[in-house]
């Protein structure tokens, strides 16, 4: 169809796994075989192997800065280079995970499926190792980065091949269009899924803070006042906050574990599905075509800024919450209710781009949190307010998971007429996105964080000083405004409209 959805829209290793085993799309995709029918079940099973990959990475992506300043008690410094690094080697994983899998030799079990079987107990060790806090004076920074890397690592090795799936297990499109709208119906549902167990097991015992010595009234024994405290802390309400990040990483894990089974049972990888072999493509001539492809750039260049803009947001907000609005036993509810709305009004979404076009959706859909950002931080601590502004954010953050995804292909398209002789780019188109944003979110993470630090975060305080709660209301308010108004700048270079791409569709459709 010419217009992408959820439904029909792949994720971008989908078509990093389309470019590096299928070279030429078209022909083998409409072969005619009545064997390639899947039935409901076999769907439903695909489609539960979407989950692991979203909840995990949700759940990370909301908490684990939190987790790290406040349970494990990191310096931000150290706490920025895990999360920067550990972002940034899950962007390399990508590409050098997918090199590995093209060169596996077919098996019993397939080609992906042990990739699939073999990766998971593992990611689910070093995942519930991320939750852990050792009992180690020296070597805290080196356990979070060794297991946060392998984690990546090995829920790459799951989400590469898993994503792959697709080309294999039918060798009719509707069949493969249909079992991928099952699959980003869970995948949705998973991201609210990994907010909700993580949040609520999370937010049932709460994270114990130290008080500000000023406001105790203690004199000259301050000292040994606060060592009191300390202890209090640490041997109390500390070591049940640590024991329900370690819940929360069981119960997850428990469901990865569930997922991988589902998946390996109830889906069979068809090697008749794949027998079109790929042409060599040289790398670095892909490379060069793409980058200097200026619809490509300029898509790139806006959505960048613009998905950055939502990381920040995702990143800060729950440390936001909790100090800045003094919201500490509300936050994962907050957390909660954006997610929520954004897989409420994804189907909105996609009829007003449909309805109105991309463009046109883009600048409605992610500029309409911007008023409530700035809302937020400027008025008083409320309860309802902050509920109100969450749902908006939720509604934006559609718009922003939607939007990129149905208009590479609509750039892939225009490439592909302007360059009718060079095929089996799609790989570069989206693994270099798929990079980029990860990198980005990398460096946003460490830079928040970093600034935390030096504006004189403290670790499991109950308060924070005002130059803290600014650095956060920049973090979640001014710089994701002033993000999306860049990026929605940028945007406006983007030369493909509804016009031209309606023309694309047409002369590509003349061409088959």
């Amino acid at each position: 169809t010419g217009q992408s959805s959820p439904g029909s829209l792949p994720s971008p290793l989908f078509y990093l796994w389309g470019g590096l085993l299928h070279r030429e799309r078209a022909p083998a995709f409409r072969t005619k075989e009545s064997k390639g029918k899947l039935s409901i079940c076999n769907k439903v099973c695909y489609a539960i192997g979407g989950a692991p990959y979203q909840i995990t990475g949700c759940a990370l992506g909301f908490f684990l800065q939190i987790y790290l300043l406040d349970v494990a008690q990191l310096d931000p410094f150290y706490a920025s280079i895990i999360l920067f690094v550990g972002r940034a080697w899950d962007a390399i994983t990508d590409p050098l995970v997918g090199f590995f899998i093209s060169k596996t030799s077919w098996s019993r079990l397939g080609r992906l499926m042990p990739w699939i079987i073999f990766s998971t107990p593992f990611a689910v060790i070093s995942y519930f190792l991320i939750w852990f806090v050792p009992d180690i004076s020296q070597g805290q920074v080196m356990w979070y980065l060794f297991f946060y890397c392998i984690f990546q690592t090995l829920v790459t090795c799951f989400h590469v091949p898993y994503s792959a799936l697709t080309m294999f297990i039918s060798r009719e499109q509707s069949e493969r269009d249909s079992a991928t709208a099952y699959r980003m119906t869970v995948e949705v549902l998973g991201t609210v899924l990994g907010t909700a167990i993580q949040g609520q097991i999370v937010g049932k015992v709460g994270t114990p803070c130290i008080p500000d010595p000023l406001l105790l009234n203690i004199g000259n024994t301050s000292s040994v006042a606060m060592e009191e405290v300390n202890i209090t802390h640490d041997t109390g309400s500390l070591t049940d906050t640590r024991n329900a990040y370690m819940i929360a990483a069981g119960v997850i894990g428990g469901i990865y574990i569930l997922c991988a089974i589902v998946l390996s049972v109830g889906v069979r990888e068809r090697r008749e599905s794949s027998d079109l072999q790929p042409e060599p493509v040289s790398f670095f001539q892909s490379l060069k075509l793409v980058m200097n492809y200026g619809p490509y750039v300029k898509l790139i260049a806006g959505l960048l800024f613009t998905s950055l803009a939502f990381m920040l947001l995702e990143g800060n907000f729950a440390l936001f919450c909790t100090y800045t609005l003094g919201l500490r036993n509300e936050f994962q509810n907050i957390l909660l209710a954006i997610m929520l709305s954004a897989t409420l009004t994804i189907p909105f979404w996609q009829w007003f781009l449909t309805r109105f076009g991309k463009k046109t959706a883009v600048y409605i859909g992610i500029s309409s949190a911007t008023p409530f950002l700035l809302l937020i931080i400027m008025m008083e601590s409320n309860l309802i307010i902050t509920y109100i502004v969450a749902v908006a954010v939720g509604i934006s953050v559609a718009a922003a998971f939607l939007l990129p995804w149905s208009m590479l292909p609509d750039v892939i398209d225009d490439f592909n007429l302007q360059h009718p002789d060079s095929t089996g780019h799609e790989a570069i188109f989206f693994s270099f996105y798929v990079f980029f944003i990860k990198f980005a979110s990398g460096v946003s993470l460490g830079v928040s964080t970093l600034s935390l630090d030096f504006a004189g975060y403290k670790t499991r305080g109950c308060s924070q000083p005002e130059e803290v709660n600014l650095t956060l209301k920049i973090l979640v308010s001014a710089a994701p405004v002033a993000l999306i108004i860049l990026g929605l700048l940028l945007f406006k270079l983007y030369p493909i409209d509804e016009e031209r791409r309606r023309k694309n569709k047409k002369a590509l459709q003349d061409l088959r």
